[in-house]
């Protein structure tokens, strides 16, 4: 969830600043133009051109990130998994809430979930490397305790492994 705030508050500086750069450019061609300094009325022109650009295509990104945003708030606070469920709670068809978390996915906002038909799940697995086994050495017959797929009896050094 934080880094999908973290990428709206970045573009709600960047849509702020594209926004602001209208009335300065405004104020730099105006002041440009009367003082006779085509550098100052070219960065004016320039600044001008950049909001004409930059500042739709900033705001409906971060339009599209809110969105974004909403969902991972109905994944994580409202516990909505499938979906059907979040299409109708964001008031979206299932075709749109699909191509949403695919790219909630790509983005890595979904961390700790997996993809499955129809929605999402918490991804219970364990981590193997990390996970503890027991085993009894076929040699010495010693209880073994090893992490991985694979260890060695601490007292005859036979390999150890699971299954």
């Amino acid at each position: 969830m934080d880094a999908v705030q973290a990428a709206c508050r970045k573009l709600l500086i960047l849509s702020l600043l594209f926004t602001f750069l209208a009335p300065v450019g405004g104020v730099l061609l105006g002041v440009g133009l009367s003082v006779g300094q085509p550098a100052i009325w070219a960065i004016g022109i320039a600044a001008i051109a950049v909001f004409f650009y930059g500042c739709p295509i900033s705001w409906t990104v971060y339009g599209t990130r809110l969105g974004e945003r909403r969902l991972m708030f109905a994944i994580v606070h409202e516990n909505l998994y499938t979906e059907e469920e979040l299409s109708s709670q964001l008031g979206k068809s299932v075709k749109e809430v699909r191509g949403m978390i695919e790219t909630c996915f790509r983005r890595g906002y979904l961390v700790g979930f997996k993809r499955v038909a129809g929605g999402i799940v918490l991804n219970e697995n364990e981590n193997l490397a990390t996970a503890e086994y027991m085993a009894q050495c076929p040699s010495c017959g010693a209880k073994v305790t090893f992490q991985g797929k694979k260890g060695r009896c601490p007292y005859c050094g036979t390999p150890v492994g699971r299954g």
